[in-house]
């Protein structure tokens, strides 16, 4: 960088003094006298070359511009002085290259490093200056991108809530399906019970049908007056041992079933009695008859007259009074079942 040389130092010339001008007997090498220098264009040689600074250890870009400016301002004044002094033409000067690189060059030694340190930084300053119009676009695009990845983050939820729906909808299907099984099954088993229900009263519907033909009431028309098991003094046994059929007297009584007579004749309490032998060794009595139609060791089949009603033994009026006893036992069941259970409702 160009500058003004510095002034050279005015020569001494001693000069003849009073020496009474002091008052202190002569004059003094540090009184003078000196006589005034101003330095002229041909005076003063021009010195050729640029100055350095010493390097600034701890400033910064703004210490270097405060000494670039103070160092400008000597250098115009210096020279303005010149000029006034001489009424010559100022000495013309060259103003530095103010760049970030020229002012680190200058006063930081050269450092190439802190040169581009600084210069990076102020172009990093004009580009984010420059790119000031672009930070719409910017802010847009990040928008955008945050938008994209909610959009997509949604769009994962909403894959995982559909799953999970279907999922659901498929378990459900599941339990409506096992449960829809569960009731056909429940269903088949009962629908199979009620047939096998029904075939078995089929049967037995069947099989009375065929033993009714086997079997009659032993007379046509009757009131059921006493039942099995009733209590009462009137019986030796304390209760009814049999099943009461009230009719007139001289009403037919007939076999309830083919068998055999074994027993026909007086009985005591229970009267004329007759008692037929089934082929199964079941024995009915039939009891307080008016008159026998039989005789011991006949054999009689279903619907043939075996005697007649009548009230003899310990009767209150007349009724044929029958009792059943399986295998001949000497204890009766009761007849109103035997009966229905052979196909007859008395």
């Amino acid at each position: 960088m160009a500058s003004n040389p510095p002034a050279p130092e005015a020569p001494f010339i001693p000069a003849q003094r009073d020496p009474e001008a002091f008052g202190y007997g002569g004059p003094r090498v540090d009184e003078g006298p000196w006589e005034e220098w101003n330095p002229t264009e041909e005076s003063v040689s021009p010195v050729r070359g640029r100055h350095r600074v010493a390097k600034q250890r701890g400033g910064g870009l703004a210490r270097s511009s405060t000494v670039l400016g103070v160092g400008v301002i000597a250098a115009v004044g210096a020279g303005g002085m010149a000029s006034a002094n001489t009424g010559k033409p100022p000495v013309s000067l060259s103003v530095p290259d103010l760049s970030v690189s020229s002012v680190g060059s200058l006063f930081d030694g050269g450092s190439s490093d802190t040169h581009q340190a600084e210069t990076a930084s102020l172009s990093q300053v004009g580009a984010s200056s420059d790119s000031s119009g672009q930070d719409g676009d910017a802010g847009e695009a990040l928008r955008s991108r945050i938008m994209a990845q909610a959009e997509k983050q949604q769009s994962k939820a909403d894959i995982r809530a559909t799953a999970a729906a279907v999922a659901a909808a498929e378990k459900q299907s599941a339990d409506a399906a096992a449960k829809a099984e569960k009731e056909a099954a429940a269903k088949a088993v009962t629908a199979k019970a009620d047939a096998e229900a029904d075939a078995k009263k089929q049967a037995e519907a069947e099989r009375l049908a065929k033993l009714a033909k086997q079997f009659a009431l032993p007379v046509p028309s009757y009131t059921i007056t006493s039942t099995f098991g009733e209590a009462g003094s009137m019986w030796s046994s304390g209760y009814h041992t049999g099943l009461d059929f009230a009719a007139p007297t001289g009403t037919l009584v007939k076999a309830i079933h083919s068998g055999t007579v074994t027993q026909a004749g007086w009985a005591g309490a229970y009267g004329y009695r007759t008692v037929l032998t089934l082929d199964d060794g079941t024995e009915l009595w039939f009891c307080h008859q008016s008159s026998l139609n039989v005789s011991v060791g006949q054999k009689v089949s279903t619907g043939e007259v075996i005697g007649r009603v009548g009230a003899t033994g310990n009767v209150t009026g007349p009724h044929l009074h029958l009792e059943v006893h399986p295998g001949g036992q000497a204890t009766g069941i009761d007849p109103m079942a035997w009966l229905r259970g052979n196909g007859l409702n008395p």
